[in-house]
Parts: structure tokens; C-alpha cells; sequence
């Protein structure tokens, strides 16, 4: 059975806990991350205190870490993004080259977890969630597990100059995590499940499915680069792109929610 770790908030700060049940509250995922494999395992083995997890849920990131975001993984996050842009030829040649796009998402404190408003940009008219599989990366660059995240981008605006790719990216209430990590290898990522729905007045606006077997790159090689010439000693979640796009005739609204879902595990977010 994959463990699975979640953050809380209590009276007294925010607290870990493993498969629901409290780990001791000095545990910190940034110090986890910094420990080998085998001494990381030993330090979850017997830790948790058997008292139950039961507050709120929190993104499963401390503030000191940073969420980092693959893009062009996907065929068809190529596509959509040669038909929006007026640079196509930018997004075939990244899709097709060695290197991948890697561009910084979010600092920890400015991640918002399930349950949690997400927002579109006001000065943007195309706005969409991007459902992606998150890894969990260590201090060295292995890859300790998974969760779910939502990337909300405006397509609008990236699409008029590939430069404006931050502000298209990297706005308050444009990323969500959650509710979970599953502390698994890379390999048993390879063929995960990934849904979306957006509902919008209770009824489903939108839909889409993929598999994470249609990311173009190798997990263990996005994390690779990732860490290539920069460190991460509080360890970092890397998004790795998304295979469901929404056309031009769709665009977020505030009040729906958007349900991501990858293998059981469902990160939900009402959009502000």
C-alpha cells in the first residue's frame, strides 16, 4: 500500500500527518527531503503518533519550497500552444528538442490546497486550469513521489509573446497542490490516469481525460534537469505539463470549481 503524506492546520501551526494519523510535530518535510533514501524511509517507519489527522487540510508544501513547471510535454499542449501563439515554431522546436521548458510556478507561502479559491487574471480574456501530475523531488534530484496540481495559466496572454510566459504563469491564486503525496518510485508514475472536470452552476462545463504515458520525456530526466546547475536544499515539486487544454471557446469563470483527479486522488478548487 503507497503511504501518503498531508499537511494540516492546527492550534499550533501546521502539522504533517502519514496515511491520517499526526506525525510528531517537530517532523518537516524540507528536513525529509534532505535525507537519504534508506534514512528517509527509517525516519517514516513507526513515526506516526496513531493520533488522528483531522485539521483542515493545507497544500502539502512548506512555505520555504518552490514549485517548478515543465511545459510542452504533451502533443497536444503542443498543438494548443502553436495555435494560440504567433511564435508556433517556438513550441515545436522545445517539444522536439534535448532540453526541456522548465519555468519557476510558485514560492510555498503562494500555493493554495484543496478546498482553496484559485483565480484567473482580470486583465487576461482566455484562462484555464491545467491538470498535471506534480513530482516530489529530493535535495539530490530523486524523485520520492507524486501529487496533483493545477497550473492556471491565461493563454491570452502567453499567446501574444512567449516572453510574457511569466505573467501568463505566475499570479496569486494561479497554483494549486494537493490534497496529497504519495510517497512512491518514478516508475510506478509511468501510466497514471489523469481527469479533469469543470463545473460551472452545478452542471459539467468541461471534461478531459489523458494518461501520464503520453508525457513525451522520461520523469527521472525533467528532475534531472531540473537540479542540472540549481539547488534545492528544501527539496521541490516539479508540474510536468499537461495533456488536457481546453479550446478557445472555453474559459474559466469565477464560480465554477475545477476537479482534478490522477488515480483516485482528487485536488478540487473553486475558482474565485
Amino acid at each position: 500500500m503507497t503511504a501518503s503524506l498531508t499537511r494540516h492546520a492546527t492550534s499550533d501551526g501546521p502539522r504533517w500527518a502519514l496515511d491520517g494519523h499526526y506525525l510528531p510535530a517537530g517532523f518537516s518535510l524540507s528536513a525529509w527531503l534532505a535525507l537519504p533514501a534508506a534514512a528517509a524511509q527509517a525516519a517514516l517507519d513507526g513515526a506516526a503518533t496513531g493520533e488522528p489527522a483531522n485539521g483542515p487540510l493545507l497544500a502539502p508544501i512548506e512555505d520555504v519550497q518552490e514549485a517548478w513547471a515543465s511545459g510542452v510535454t504533451y502533443l497536444s499542449s503542443r498543438m494548443a500552444r502553436e495555435a494560440e501563439s504567433q511564435s508556433a515554431d517556438v513550441y515545436q522546436k522545445v517539444y522536439g528538442a534535448a532540453r526541456p521548458e522548465l519555468f519557476f510556478k510558485a514560492a510555498g507561502w503562494r500555493t493554495v490546497g484543496h478546498g482553496q479559491p484559485i483565480r484567473v487574471r482580470a486583465d487576461s480574456h482566455w484562462n484555464v486550469p491545467e491538470p498535471e501530475l506534480v513530482l516530489l523531488v529530493d535535495t539530490s534530484g530523486a524523485i520520492r513521489g507524486y501529487s496533483v496540481g493545477n497550473d492556471v495559466s491565461s493563454r491570452s496572454i502567453e499567446g501574444e509573446n512567449p516572453l510574457y510566459l511569466p505573467q501568463a504563469k505566475v499570479y496569486d491564486g494561479s497554483c494549486a497542490i494537493g490534497p496529497a503525496i504519495r510517497l512512491c518510485p518514478a516508475a510506478a508514475m509511468t501510466d497514471l490516469p489523469i481527469g479533469l472536470r469543470i463545473l460551472r452552476g452545478g452542471e459539467e462545463a468541461f471534461a478531459g481525460q489523458t494518461r501520464t504515458s503520453q508525457i513525451k520525456r522520461g520523469l527521472d530526466e525533467l528532475a534531472g534537469y531540473l537540479v542540472r546547475e540549481l539547488s534545492f536544499p528544501f527539496g521541490a515539486f516539479l508540474f510536468t505539463g499537461t495533456g488536457i487544454v481546453p479550446d478557445e471557446t472555453f474559459t474559466l469563470q469565477s464560480g465554477d470549481v475545477v476537479r482534478i483527479e490522477i488515480d483516485g486522488l482528487v485536488l478540487e478548487n473553486p475558482v474565485q
